[in-house]
């Protein structure tokens, strides 16, 4: 370990784009953060982030089958730490959602109109998305 990870290290997550039949994406509600997000969660050492995405979401919000295709990387700020987030198009799943201590509610939206309360940075997501806006590098 270098003396730079120790002064700056750096957490993986995972977030994603799932898309149901009509197209709309899923947003979840956190227990203890406010706002509409993108699901997702931290990438255990050694795992690979596709496999912690469809992990996290089937925990979190009981995704059920369905396959993630990679579709860009990001960064931001966590405090001291940088977090790097990787994010995934998740399709073909069913989702069979009960609330929990970690997500509270969940919506499908359309990205091209999502709901009020979003957070900037899943409104960020989905203007990329629907190629509102050009990709950024910054979660």
């Amino acid at each position: 370990m270098t003396v730079r990870a120790l002064w700056a290290p750096t957490a993986l997550g995972a977030a994603a784009l799932v898309l149901d039949t009509e197209g709309r994406v899923l947003l979840v509600r956190h227990s203890y953060n406010p706002g509409w997000r993108l699901p997702g969660g931290g990438v255990g050492r050694g795992e690979p982030p596709a496999d912690a995405v469809l992990r996290e979401l089937a925990e979190e919000v009981g995704l059920d089958g369905g396959s993630a295709a990679f579709v860009s990387l990001h960064t931001r700020g966590a405090g001291w730490a940088t977090m790097v987030v990787a994010l995934y198009r998740v399709t073909g799943a069913v989702v069979n959602f009960r609330p929990n201590l970690e997500i509270r509610k969940i919506c499908f939206a359309d990205p091209r109109r999502p709901p009020e309360g979003c957070t900037p940075a899943t409104l960020r997501r989905l203007a990329e998305f629907t190629g509102q806006a050009p990709l950024s590098p910054y979660w």
